[in-house]
């Protein structure tokens, strides 16, 4: 069990108090060892807590083999951790669901990785970031896309993904598909895109528009490949430059990129998974002038464990400044990689005042 990120539960009050509140997370970056009893444990264990006179840290299990103590045969502080053994209990369900057309009950997907009902629906969404009902409708609707693309007709892309019928399709797929069926299996056809081209003091940004609410905002350094972007995006949408009114919306967006501590007030047409959406939304919560780390972040959305999904949702963003991802740091405080570069990251929180 390597260390982790040694700023974390840095000082013994820390550790102690991850101890005492037996914090899942604090695994890995320390041991503890009680000397009343010789043993050392990991900082989740459910062991009576120590008076914390008795208690001794330790960054590694070697170093407390060293000093003289035995591993909790509880918690098993020198094997696997419980992030690995959850991971993979977790991995064994979600191929489960995977191969399944209808949603198994939960009791049986919790037998199967030997939890309760109630500990596995916890421990599936911490690693995973949404519930197994979740996870079994985003694979479905996975699926559909899949048969779509194919193009196989709306009907039989439906029910070959496991819906009973079209009814119940059509009542939850908008959010997976972010359009109606018939217009995602045309890649976007039927759809009207409006867009126009700006200068910024990053550079260029492209907003483009749908029926619904803005639902790209792109930057780049020339405006061909952000156009090319968008007709990816949507390659069989109508997609033209906007009018004069639409140019007005353009300016809008861009007073915003240009003073991102400012409030924005135009509608939105966002487009992603249930999870990427929950992410998106609380990355909107974030104040001007303050960061987050992807941990952090994910601790918000109630999801701790599903960092490395996290990170791949802020990728995912292709609403630039306004789902404001660029307010997402690294652990240690400095800037990690950003969509649209790394110093346009850099001068937005400059221009916010935020301290990092």
């Amino acid at each position: 069990m390597p260390p982790k990120n040694a700023t974390l539960f840095a000082t013994d009050d820390e550790r102690y108090a991850a101890v005492v509140g037996r914090l899942l997370e604090a695994d890995g970056h320390f041991v503890y060892a009680v000397t009343t009893t010789g043993i050392f444990c990991r900082p989740s264990c459910s062991a009576k807590t120590a008076l914390r006179k008795n208690v001794r840290f330790f960054v590694t299990p070697v170093d407390a083999h060293r000093a003289g103590f035995r591993a909790c045969k509880r918690c098993q502080p020198d094997g696997e951790s419980l992030d690995e053994h959850y991971s993979k209990m977790v991995a064994k369900a979600c191929h489960r669901l995977d191969q399944c057309e209808r949603l198994p009950a939960l009791n049986e997907l919790a037998v199967q990785c030997g939890m309760s009902r109630f500990h596995f629906q916890r421990i599936f969404k911490r690693v995973i970031g949404i519930t197994p009902g979740q996870y079994h409708a985003a694979k479905r609707a996975e699926r559909v896309r899949s048969g779509l693309t194919k193009k196989q007709s709306v009907t039989e892309a439906i029910l070959d993904a496991g819906f009973a019928n079209t009814a119940h399709f059509h009542s939850t797929i908008s959010q997976q598909l972010g359009m109606k069926a018939k217009t995602y299996r045309s890649g976007g056809r039927g759809e009207n895109i409006r867009y126009a081209m700006g200068d910024c003091t990053l550079g260029k940004v492209l907003v483009a528009s749908s029926e619904r609410g803005i639902c790209a905002i792109l930057l780049g350094d020339q405006p061909n490949p952000l156009v090319d972007d968008l007709r990816e995006r949507f390659p069989e949408a109508d997609i033209q430059e906007g009018d004069s009114a639409f140019t007005q919306m353009v300016e809008a967006v861009i007073r915003h990129v240009d003073t991102p501590n400012q409030t924005f007030d135009l509608p939105l047409d966002i487009r992603g998974t249930a999870f990427q959406q929950r992410v998106w939304r609380a990355l909107m919560t974030i104040p001007p002038g303050t960061t987050a780390t992807y941990s952090q972040l994910a601790d918000l959305i109630g999801s701790p464990a599903a960092v490395r999904a996290v990170a791949g949702a802020c990728a995912a963003n292709a609403l630039a400044v306004v789902v404001p991802c660029h307010r997402i740091v690294r652990s240690d405080g400095n800037l990690s990689g950003y969509r649209w570069g790394v110093k346009r990251k850099a001068a937005l929180l400059a221009a916010e005042g935020a301290k990092h």
